[in-house]
């Protein structure tokens, strides 16, 4: 068991005193009035902005740097405090582009790190000791700055080396530059334009310069850039013992000494969602911790809204986004409920509940399960950096869902709603890099399922209960608007080779007369009464919540493989967009005595 004395080791007495700290405080404020001075006067810095003209320009440098750099378990609050500082910070360097002879000022860039700009406390090397500190861990950024830097052939034009090193860090290799706000900087020049890319991925900060290649460093700067080098090649610093921790050292009698319980448990899972599935619900709570968070677009339960129910009990926090939640409602209702327009509002609105959720996130949160709606924008804004994730699928991954609605419309050019939306290129290629890194992706759906078979977590479908059985019957049921991607063309082929009535569920929106020939008639009441069978022959059917009625209510079921039902024996599934496998599964069930003698 981990105790106190047990962390206890051997220490200098002349450990930091508090009367130290005050005069160093003291110091480092007339020193940063001193370079605030000069940065406005004397030799005046800039910001840079992000910018995409030389985006695809070769990477001239690149460092990857592990985030999580101990093991001590009773690290790991300053090492995710650290980590959250980074995610802030990389924020306001990623994508900048410098033009040519510009001047990069890392506090520049960053600006001061404060509470109200979402730093909290992390590891901070300081007077040879690791201690919590408002924005600490902001070094590894800088050292991987200052890495690049040289790689890249830069001129560098500022840097101050840490006094003491730490094992496994850059500083080992005399590739560390060590910063305090403002007057400790790391500043460096190019000739040519740069651009500046830095992200975390789920264990590493990325640092990368992209621009065209420079033979040497600016003339004037040259012998910075010289001794930088012989640095590394001459004067690689070996630590001689690792830097103690305020968390680990035992010292009591220094002021900064932050006692630890060593059995408290560390690290949180948050639980992101947005429309109910009820699948997704019993997964929640079959999973979750007491210390955990949900954040949901609303408390379903309390306004009574069935789309937004999930289960709030054993969650440590819940957090609502009520507000924005009823925006996009208001929002959804002016537009068709079929487009191009409806799918950009979406979109939007995906974007800024991921950005509102993003900030419910306290820095402990280690791990996130995630709707897969919010999933790219959660990974371009940055908020997955450190952290693993699970993603509850709740569709086909876009890339995959444009090439069958490609498909679609190169069988039926004429449908007027297979063409009518495509997603960006920047968003399917956010998406399919964040799938990649997913821990799980989690999903009833078979289909989807099937697409990633070492990673899949496939869920029971939730079967409704039936109060009231649906009227026997033999009729067929479309059961859904008229769509071409809800497969509405190969149904009516084949209705029309078998001189079949149909009951059609929901509007008619690939034309007015789409079903002309045929005798089709409107839902009345419950959809299910008098159905003997029902059909979709879908393209793209993520939550087949109609057919799960029907199997239910042990109505037989005949869909596609887009339907994701493969794993129920009731459903006679078929290849999505094959019309003659249609017809075979229609016939087979007339030859059973369910239907109506149909056309041979």
């Amino acid at each position: 068991m981990l105790t106190t004395e047990s962390l206890k080791p051997e220490v200098d007495p002349s450990y930091p005193s508090r009367w130290e700290a005050i005069v160093f405080r003291c110091k480092a404020s007339l020193l940063q009035v001193r370079r605030s001075i000069l940065n406005q006067f004397i030799h005046p810095v800039q910001c840079y902005s992000s910018n995409d003209a030389l985006l695809h320009q070769p990477v001239l440098a690149e460092s990857i740097t592990s985030l999580w750099t101990s093991q001590e378990a009773v690290e790991k609050t300053l090492i995710a405090g650290k980590i959250e500082n980074l995610r802030v910070a990389v924020r306001q360097i990623n994508g900048i582009e410098i033009p040519a002879n510009g001047l990069f000022s890392f506090w520049a860039q960053v600006g001061r790190p404060t509470q109200q700009k979402g730093y909290v406390v992390g590891r901070e090397l300081r007077q040879g000791c690791i201690i919590p500190n408002l924005g600490g861990g902001l070094c590894q950024l800088s050292n991987a700055l200052y890495s690049a830097a040289l790689d890249a052939r830069l001129a560098i034009v500022e840097r101050h080396a840490h006094t003491q090193v730490i094992p496994g860090s850059l500083a080992e290799i005399g590739r560390d530059a060590t910063v305090f706000w403002n007057y400790v900087d790391l500043r460096f020049q190019s000739l040519q334009p740069l651009r500046i890319e830095a992200f975390l991925t789920q264990d590493s900060l990325v640092v990368r310069f992209k621009g065209v290649p420079v033979q040497s460093p600016l003339p004037d700067h040259k012998s910075t850039q010289d001794k930088a080098a012989n640095d590394l090649q001459n004067n690689l610093r070996t630590p001689e013992h690792s830097p103690q921790s305020c968390l680990t050292c035992g010292v009591t009698g220094c002021f900064r000494n932050a006692p630890i319980n060593p059995t408290q448990t560390f690290g949180k899972t948050a639980y992101l969602v947005d429309e109910y599935w009820p699948e997704f619900d019993a997964y929640l709570q079959s999973h979750r911790q007491p210390q955990d968070l949900l954040a949901s677009p609303l408390n379903g339960q309390h306004w009574k809204k069935a789309n937004y129910a999930w289960n709030q009990t054993g969650f440590g926090t819940v957090k609502s986004a009520t507000g924005l939640t009823l925006k996009r409602a208001i929002a959804s209702r002016r537009l068709p409920a079929q487009g191009s327009s409806l799918q950009q509002l979406l979109l939007h609105f995906n974007e800024k509940l991921a950005q509102q959720y993003a900030a419910f996130l306290p820095y402990d949160v280690l791990h996130i399960t995630v709707m897969q709606n919010l999933l790219p924008f959660l990974w371009m804004q940055g908020s997955l950096g450190g952290r693993t994730y699970d993603v509850l699928m709740t569709r086909l991954p876009l890339s995959v869902l444009q090439q069958r609605l490609d498909q679609a419309h190169q069988n039926h050019p004429e449908s007027p709603t297979l063409a009518d939306f495509r997603s960006s290129a920047d968003l399917i290629e956010a998406e399919t890099q964040v799938l990649r890194g997913a821990r799980l992706l989690i999903t009833p759906h078979a289909e989807i399922a099937a697409l990633f078979p070492q990673k899949a977590v496939l869920l029971d479908w939730h079967l409704p209960t039936i109060q009231t059985p649906p009227k026997p019957g033999n009729r067929i049921l479309f059961p859904a608007s008229t769509l071409g991607r809800k497969g509405a063309y190969e149904l009516r082929k084949v209705a029309l080779e078998l001189d079949l009535e149909l009951t059609v569920l929901g509007r008619e929106l690939e034309g007015e007369a789409f079903w002309q020939g045929l005798t089709v008639h409107a839902v009345e009441g419950n959809a299910l009464d008098g159905i003997g069978l029902v059909v979709l022959p879908a393209y793209v059917e993520h939550q087949p919540r109609i057919l799960l009625r029907a199997i239910a209510a042990q109505i037989p079921v005949i869909a596609t493989t887009a339907c994701g039902l493969d794993h129920i024996p009731q459903v006679t599934t078929i290849p999505t967009g094959h019309e003659a496998a249609l017809k075979q599964a229609i016939l087979f069930h007339q030859s059973k005595g369910m239907l109506p003698m149909l056309k041979p």
